[in-house]
């Protein structure tokens, strides 16, 4: 019977950690992988697990395979700060690993609470992730933003939800889509793509279309809208970034 390590990689999460780790302490196994925190992370994680880790900041991606590397198991449960797994799921997962797992890998669906609600709609439902998996074959591909898992075989997916806490207001959100924009248009830069004017006006609108409409954001209210147009605003900004990035003036010092 397989036993399951879960990875959880930090910076400044104690407000957040407590919860996510008290979410996974029937797994075999927890690792904490921190890159500098100044907050209590570090003690925080430490009333959890005696594995906690320090390592200088590489990355998304090479923060996560470091940690899947680190770990006791070959399964694998990658989990972030603010997300949480509920009863459900952790049964769920239980129940796979009780027996021989017939993927290599498995989808979860993400659901967020976010404006006092869960959002069931828009781009941010189901959002699925793939979190569990078996390392030996399977690995994070290292991007800027967005990292993923590649795994060599099938992939399956599972039923319950994988709760996520990733905003504690709008104005949180505006400061993570600002860094996270940056990051996007790098990468995107780096991929070879170019900022036009369907990039700057087409996709943005088509972002709000799909999200509010064909995704079903205009049926969850006020919240469905601003998670709407942030979604496309989201979408507007990386562009926006990528063409400064590729025309605009560089400034000196």
């Amino acid at each position: 019977m397989p036993q399951l390590s879960v990875t959880i990689i930090t910076k400044n999460e104690a407000h957040n950690l407590p919860d996510a780790l008290a979410s996974v302490a029937w797994a075999d196994e927890i690792l904490v992988v921190d890159s500098g925190s100044t907050d209590e992370t570090v003690a925080v994680a430490r009333r959890f697990t005696d594995r906690v880790i320090s390592l200088d900041w590489r990355g998304y991606g090479e923060q996560k395979n470091h940690a899947a590397s680190l770990a006791a198991h070959d399964w694998v449960m990658s989990l972030d700060a603010d997300e949480r797994v509920g009863e459900p799921l952790a049964a769920e997962i239980q129940r796979l690993l009780s027996g021989t797992p017939g993927a290599r890998g498995y989808r979860i669906p993400r659901l967020s609470h976010y404006l006092g609600r869960w959002i069931r709609g828009t781009d941010w439902y189901p959002d699925y992730q793939l979190r569990l998996y078996d390392r030996r074959h399977a690995r994070w591909v290292t991007r800027a933003v967005h990292e993923s898992v590649e795994v060599d075989g099938p992939v399956r997916t599972l039923s319950a939800d994988l709760t996520h806490h990733p905003y504690r207001d709008i104005a949180h959100h505006l400061e993570t889509i600002d860094r996270y924009t940056t990051l996007a248009a790098q990468q995107l830069d780096e991929d070879g793509r170019r900022a036009g004017l369907g990039q700057l006006l087409v996709h943005p609108a088509l972002a709000f279309l799909r999200n509010y409409i064909l995704r079903r954001g205009i049926v969850i209210g006020r919240a469905g809208l601003i998670v709407s147009i942030l979604n496309s605003y989201y979408v507007f900004l990386k562009f926006a970034k990528l063409w400064e990035r590729q025309h605009a003036p560089r400034r000196h010092a």
